[in-house]
């Protein structure tokens, strides 16, 4: 069927069937009501009306939602938190609010509100931020993390508290369902970095633009998605290990896995840090602030067992 006799059969003026079809104006539920009748095609319908409302509700300028502060954006994505069980993240510019200090998170939220001219709720946005890490305790959930190397040195406050929001993150990246991987500055690309991205399962995925938030539910643009690397930073990996029969008639037990560091980081971390306890022979290597990508690089290669970060 031609444009001009689908327009007749619609009973609408030839032009609109060009505007739709070029997207220079948004078709109505009733618009795609009409047309798949006026085609034959009703068993089209349910699929291209959820299309229509995806489309409808994927873009939202910020503008609009920090109209009335940030406190309630944070609370309205409290539920899709809690029913996330698989996080896929990548930030080029930032650390994940997922792995933020409550310093670093405030000290964010006041950039973006000074520029914005967001109404001042960042205390309570800060509160509600610092509760939804509350999903990193479940060991039922996954989170994938890649961050480019410039969100680990970009200056958003003092040295002191970039250091203790690079210490905290150290701590959560030895979780054992956080698997977090770093692209180093130098590293070579076939493509440029993109926006930060979030993936909610295979449900939605929410991309950050400079001015507006785009969500995405199709689920054939989330099978596009790319492998994710899972990290082995400090995981050990000896493939040549002796197991020959007298290894086997001695009865000798080889065994291994993730150690509980979580359950003792609040009684120990206190006095590894004022001198109580000196942990030196864990670390073989240190290194800057500047250099922590050739740390995480020296652990992945093998060439350090565990490095320091020394502001």
């Amino acid at each position: 069927m031609t444009g001009r006799a689908l327009a007749a059969a619609a009973g609408w003026h030839a032009s609109k069937i060009s505007k739709l079809e070029h997207a220079t104006r948004p078709a109505s539920a009733d618009d795609v009501r009409v047309w798949v009748a006026r085609c034959g095609a009703e068993d089209q319908l349910p699929d291209l009306l959820a299309a229509l409302r995806d489309v409808e509700g994927m873009y939202v300028e910020f503008r609009a939602r920090e109209r009335d502060g940030f406190r309630h954006i944070h609370q309205e994505s409290l539920p899709l938190y809690e029913r996330t069980r698989h996080f896929r993240i990548y930030e080029p510019g930032v650390i994940p609010g997922l792995f933020q200090t409550t310093e670093y998170a405030d000290a964010r939220l006041r950039r973006i509100a000074e520029v914005r001219g967001v109404p001042d709720d960042i205390a309570e946005a800060v509160r509600v931020r610092m509760a939804r890490q509350q999903v990193l305790n479940s060991a039922e959930r996954r989170f994938a993390v890649v961050l480019e190397e410039w969100a680990l040195s970009a200056r958003i406050g003092p040295p002191d508290m970039m250091a203790a929001q690079l210490a905290h993150l150290m701590t959560v990246c030895f979780r054992p369902n956080v698997s977090l991987g770093v692209v180093p500055l130098a590293a070579d690309r076939t493509m440029w970095s993109s926006p930060g991205f979030w993936m909610f399962d295979d449900a939605q995925v929410i991309v950050e633009t400079p001015t507006a938030e785009l969500t995405i539910t199709q689920s054939g643009r989330q099978r596009e998605r790319s492998s994710w690397p899972q990290s082995t930073v400090s995981a050990p990996q000896y493939p040549d290990v002796p197991a020959d029969f007298g290894v086997f008639l001695r009865n000798v037990t080889l065994t291994g896995g993730v150690a509980p560091a979580r359950a003792y980081i609040e009684e120990l971390l206190p006095d590894v840090l004022d001198g109580t306890v000196e942990p030196g022979r864990v670390f073989d290597r240190t290194v800057t602030l500047d250099e922590v990508a050739d740390g995480y690089r020296a652990m992945a290669e093998r060439a350090a067992l565990k490095v320091l970060i020394r502001p």
